[in-house]
């Protein structure tokens, strides 16, 4: 009898133990759980924050980017367009250079075309450069060559070069009453202007 109660006490004790090292298990585990967890939200709120800056850093270099993108392509649009300018303008007074050397040779038929003829041999001369002079400035019309009007027009000093002036009551002031040498426009611009005289 005193040997079973002996046993029965060494049984209780021995699980006395036991629930007390399992409870000190489970309380000892207890607190590295809960501070992994709680680890693991700082690093992930310092991960969501970093993201966050990298984020907003790709959005400016993304921005510049297409800023910059933007630049380029404006910069490429208006050479474009002076390209297309100036090619248009090669073409439209391709002919300048070629009609402002015989704007002489049109002054010389001119100047020749004046002279009058005492007989029938200088008269057959005559007719001949008239037909050369008026070949040639059919030719240069066809380029887009055109003389400016100046006597009884209004002094305009893009188109006129006023090398004298003078009183005329025929003419109201500022007005050209002479031409000394014709102008001209090659299509809209003006390659020579007219030399005249101004009424004051």
């Amino acid at each position: 009898m005193l040997m079973n109660e002996k046993s029965e006490t060494l049984n209780q004790e021995t699980e006395n133990v036991k629930d007390e090292n399992v409870n000190s298990t489970e309380a000892g585990n207890a607190n590295p759980e809960q501070e992994s967890v709680e680890g693991a939200e700082v690093n992930s709120a310092d991960q969501l924050e970093k993201l966050q800056k990298e984020v907003k850093q790709l959005k400016g270099k993304l921005e510049e980017a297409d800023n910059r993108y933007l630049r380029l392509q404006a910069d490429f649009d208006n050479f474009r367009r002076r390209s297309r300018l100036d090619q248009e303008a090669a073409e439209k007074y391709r002919a300048q250079n070629i009609v402002t050397d015989l704007l002489s040779v049109l002054d010389n038929f001119e100047r020749a075309l004046q002279v009058e003829a005492d007989n029938e041999q200088t008269k057959s001369l005559l007719q001949g450069m008239d037909m050369v002079y008026r070949g040639l400035l059919d030719a240069l019309k066809k380029e887009g060559l055109k003389p400016i009007e100046a006597v009884g027009k209004e002094f305009n000093p893009q188109e006129h070069h006023a090398v004298m002036q003078g009183e005329d009551e025929n003419f109201g002031p500022n007005m050209v009453i002479e031409e000394f040498q014709k102008g001209y426009l090659l299509k809209d611009r003006v390659i020579r202007p007219s030399m005249v005289k101004v009424n004051q």
